[in-house]
């Protein structure tokens, strides 16, 4: 009895002495100083202050890596890069996006056309209306231009005056109109082809990827 005791007292030692010894097993530090030496420690060698260095285990062997500290230069790099790469993820994510919303409105070519036609065809009559609009004003001011024939060289009455400037001042107001309704059917015209140009794009490379 007495020697199971001993034995067990014996056991519990040794288990103890081994994790002592892992808890105080030695690391090792080195690292290559300016000369390109290895300069190694049971501390951090001041040499490797700054640099790159590699951790040692009981072994021998490396148990870990640390990189050396970026310098300003790098970490300007490091940080240009991010921004690039970021940016770059954001446009990314834009364009399937739009691609998302395109595949969402259209479900074919045709459709695109058909829309396209609309679109003109809205802008068409708008243009139309607004010329239709000028040529009554003119046919009114021309009731204006007559009176005022009978003025020339002596002041105008002011209705007579009035009448001439309003519908001058309506007519450029429509011709206004004019323009930026012919503007927005070239960007009409310019939407829809990129579209179309878009929406072949993404369903060739959706075939291709089903095959």
């Amino acid at each position: 009895m007495a020697l199971l005791a001993a034995a067990v007292r014996l056991g519990l030692l040794l288990v103890a002495l081994g994790v002592a010894s892992s808890v105080a097993a030695p690391r090792i530090f080195c690292c290559h100083d300016e000369s390109g030496k290895q300069v190694c420690g049971d501390i951090l060698p001041a040499a490797c202050y700054g640099r790159a260095y590699r951790e040692l285990g009981q072994s021998g062997r490396t148990s870990r890596v640390v990189e050396a500290p970026l310098t300003a230069a790098e970490r300007a790099a490091k940080e240009a890069e991010d921004k690039r790469f970021q940016e770059e993820q954001r446009v990314l994510n834009e364009q399937r996006r739009k691609d998302q919303a395109l595949l969402n409105t259209y479900g074919s070519e045709k459709d695109i056309e058909l829309m396209r036609s609309r679109a003109e065809r809205n802008l068409e009559a708008s243009i139309a209306a607004a010329e239709e609009r000028i040529a009554e004003i003119r046919k009114h001011r021309k009731k204006f231009e007559n009176e005022a024939e009978f003025y020339k060289n002596r002041r105008l009455p002011a209705e007579v005056a009035k009448g001439l400037r309003d519908a001058d001042y309506e007519i450029r107001a429509q011709e206004s109109v004019i323009d930026a309704k012919r503007k927005d059917m070239d960007a009409t015209r310019l939407k829809y082809d990129e579209d179309l140009r878009r929406f072949i794009d993404i369903s060739r490379r959706a075939a291709a990827a089903r095959r």
